[in-house]
């Protein structure tokens, strides 16, 4: 059985909605941003269409403002303290105490963002989840951190990929769970490849690197269901990641970043077009097993440290 995955949204429309959000931001001086975030998210995920039926994003920007405050006055209190101990001390002391804090924060809100993010996907009433404890997470991200540290880098790629392996295969839809089977040692020699190649073509290779990578964080992926499989197979090539790339470049330098939608949602169509899906789930047979969150503090903590998520 093939899955049809389709995005259908339209830069003008996507446009006038940010335009709209925009305007009430300046009015607001900023407090309507949650309200923003969630009405790009409702429109681009109910645009985004398996078998012709549209996914939804439930949260609110009730949700997300309480959520921007709780992260807010954290990041607040992290910055005032990181103030006193600069002047009481030194400047180095300050910038020590505030890196650190923020980088404590990240598995919490990369833990916290992924558990609302996902309690508020559905697709035809069936919620998504994250089931990931978050001190197994806290211990998998400092570990691979440190050992990141100490191999001077080299140990990134395995790093990352036990952290996206982590989080994908703690992701639900209903009964169903996800697998990810990319291991770090072929995504090291993926991008050690893809970056020698790309200096010695002066950054022409740079498309087939970007093929690369996305064909195998998709092709990696599974989603299981009792003795039922879904598989996943990119099938983007490097001329569309050139026509997709540069496109989106032209369109954001030549608008001064007006056409910043029409890029966000050719990005969106290219991905869609680009996975081939089969297997033997029904997805009408799907059950609704995943919990109620409603809290977007990590979410929000997220936006603030400037982050996405890892998939």
């Amino acid at each position: 059985m093939q899955y049809a995955l389709r995005f259908l949204g339209k830069g003008f429309e996507l446009f006038k909605i940010q335009l709209v959000n925009l305007l009430l931001q300046i009015v607001t001086l900023g407090l309507y941003y949650p309200w923003a975030k969630a009405n790009t998210l409702q429109y681009l995920y109910s645009h985004t269409t398996l078998q012709d039926h549209p996914f939804a994003f439930t949260g609110t920007g009730k949700q997300m403002f309480k959520g921007f405050i709780k992260a807010f006055i954290l990041m607040a209190i992290i910055i005032a303290l990181s103030i006193y101990i600069t002047l009481t001390f030194d400047r180095v002391w300050g910038l020590l105490t505030l890196y650190l804090f923020l980088f404590l924060l990240m598995p919490l809100a990369i833990h916290g963002s992924y558990r609302y993010r996902m309690a508020n996907t559905n697709w035809k009433g069936i919620r998504f989840g994250y089931t990931g404890d978050r001190q197994e997470l806290i211990k998998l991200f400092f570990s691979g951190v440190l050992l990141t540290i100490i191999t001077f880098g080299i140990y990134g790629p395995w790093f990352y990929m036990k952290l996206r392996t982590y989080i994908i295969e703690n992701i639900r839809m209903g009964d169903a769970k996800f697998s990810y089977a990319g291991k770090g040692g072929e995504f090291f020699v993926m991008n050690l490849v893809g970056y020698i190649l790309s200096i010695f073509t002066l950054g022409i290779y740079i498309f087939w690197w970007q093929r690369d990578i996305f064909r195998f964080f998709i092709n990696n992926t599974r989603m299981h269901r009792n003795d039922q499989q879904v598989t996943f197979k990119a099938t983007a090539t490097a001329g569309g990641f050139f026509r997709l790339i540069v496109g989106n470049l032209l369109l954001v330098l030549f608008t001064l970043g007006l056409g910043l939608p029409w890029a966000i949602t050719r990005s969106l169509r290219f991905v869609a077009n680009n996975i081939a899906i089969e297997g033997n789930i029904s997805l009408d047979e799907l059950e609704q097993q995943q919990e109620e969150f409603t809290d977007a503090t990590g979410d929000d903590m997220a936006d603030l440290l400037d982050f996405g998520f890892i998939i």
